[in-house]
């Protein structure tokens, strides 16, 4: 009886101890993201927002819905009817890699710019 309390006892104060390392890596992870990354205090709300913007790219084909709500009116608009609801899924994923596929060789140039960058510090 007093191994089963004991063992007990030292199964409980392991696993505390095991929660309480994650909990003190977690934070050091996340302090060390934070630090890490490159904060601009002077760009403003509206800048950032702009920044958003310009990535995304929104206004590149005004026929794809962008919210929720346009998702589900086109939805309802196609329900029942597979045939057109399969040739618009094939439409938006044809642009869709179209559209990756024009990001990627810029988004590459920059990253090996940075890496460049980084390199030579």
């Amino acid at each position: 009886m007093k191994k089963f309390v004991f063992g007990s006892i030292d199964k409980m104060t392991s696993l505390l101890r095991r929660l309480y390392l994650s909990q003190a890596s977690a934070i050091i992870i996340v302090g060390l993201l934070i630090l890490t990354n490159n904060i601009d205090p002077g760009l403003s709300k509206q800048d950032a927002i702009g920044k958003i913007d310009k990535m995304l790219q929104q206004d590149r084909d005004p026929n794809r819905p962008k919210t929720t709500a346009e998702w589900q009116q086109q939805a309802r608009e196609t329900k029942g009817n597979l045939g057109e609801k399969l040739e618009r899924i094939g439409e938006q994923s044809a642009d869709a890699i179209k559209e990756f596929g024009s990001m990627y060789p810029e988004v590459a140039k920059n990253s090996a710019g940075e890496l460049k960058k980084d390199l030579s510090k």
